[in-house]
């Protein structure tokens, strides 16, 4: 779901790109308001966590491949706003560095994976999972609302791919940007999700939150950590190791292919704005490879460590400023009465 650059004309990505800005700065002062200082290292694990599970790609059929995001997962622990944040720096990180998705559609890529997701998925799993709710129920909750919070952003990129032909093409009809029409997009992202990647998604989240409310309950109701977030650091360290998994899946996620791809696998011709702005960016580490690493396994696992250091020291910044004050004296589990 990381549209590249080429693939949205200035009509739907300066739109994208300006409604973020507010979204983000009323991101910050809600998350200002209900941030706690102890729950800093959270939020910058749980960026930290989406960043790493972005590079585990997963084959589907057809040669195409996707991932899961995390997005409702952080919506879950920590509320929308603050999964709007954590999320987004990821996204960010991954584009300036890596070029993993745009710099024209940050705006684009952080609306659907930073914005759609969390809040979809976090109010379908408080819908179902009210004040209350069993641990079982807080588990199917947490799969049912992964599942259509990453379909409804998969969908709504197929949306924006497929209006561009629409949106601008040459006096001929030939399009600018996006190649596919709507049909052909809205109904790949759709059923690719719907398949696929929205079962990872789905199951992912389910695995976490099942953890979480055996090792620590408090967590799933958006409260600080009753116990030592170790465990969840090694979790995260297990992952960034086991990165090099994600280079098994051959093949590129539908829509984000590069000009050689358009033009030696899909047999198309390259739209000439796609073109033009597909070499406005060029990463320092493009495609997770550093050029100082001659395996590719290795230097994937090297972008990982890199990448998710940058996004927990920058979430864990941006967290620590936004964080309420004074607010950790009182205890989360009650005090036993002296005897």
């Amino acid at each position: 779901m990381h549209i590249p650059d080429g693939y949205l004309g200035p009509q739907t990505y300066v739109v994208l790109d300006a409604a973020i800005l507010p979204i983000w700065a009323v991101a910050s002062a809600r998350v200002k308001r209900t941030l706690k200082t102890r729950q800093v290292p959270l939020m910058a694990l749980g960026a930290a966590s989406s960043f790493v599970v972005m590079m585990f790609n997963v084959p589907a059929i057809g040669g195409s491949t996707g991932h899961a995001v995390g997005a409702t997962l952080i919506a879950i622990l920590l509320g929308p706003w603050a999964a709007a944040l954590s999320v987004s720096i990821a996204l960010v990180i991954q584009a300036l560095l890596f070029g993993d998705g745009g710099i024209t559609t940050i705006g684009a890529n952080c609306f659907n994976m930073a914005v759609v997701m969390p809040f979809i998925g976090f109010y379908v799993y408080r819908l179902i999972a009210s004040e209350g709710a069993t641990t079982r129920r807080k588990v199917i909750a947490s799969g049912i609302a992964a599942y259509v919070s990453i379909l409804a952003a998969a969908t709504l990129v197929g949306v924006e791919l497929g209006l561009q032909p629409i949106l601008a093409h040459t006096a001929s009809g030939a399009p600018l940007y996006a190649p596919y029409p709507l049909k052909v997009a809205v109904w790949a992202m759709f059923a690719e999700h719907l398949l696929f990647f929205g079962w990872i998604e789905a199951l992912a989240t389910m695995g976490v939150v099942g953890a979480l409310a055996k090792q620590d309950s408090v967590l799933l109701d958006m409260r600080p950590a009753a116990k030592s977030l170790r465990w969840l650091w090694t979790g995260l360290a297990a992952l960034v190791l086991l990165t090099p998994i994600g280079m098994l899946a051959q093949g590129t996620a539908w829509g984000e292919w590069s000009v050689e791809q358009l033009t030696s696998r899909l047999h198309i011709a390259v739209p000439a704005e796609l073109e033009k702005l597909s070499g406005v960016w060029s990463a320092a580490i493009p495609d997770y490879a550093p050029s100082f690493i001659r395996d590719p396994r290795a230097g994937y696992l090297v972008a990982a460590i890199i990448g998710s250091a940058l996004t927990i020291c920058i979430t864990w910044i941006i967290a620590k400023l936004l964080a309420r004050k004074n607010d950790d004296t009182t205890p989360t589990t009650p005090i036993a009465p002296a005897a």
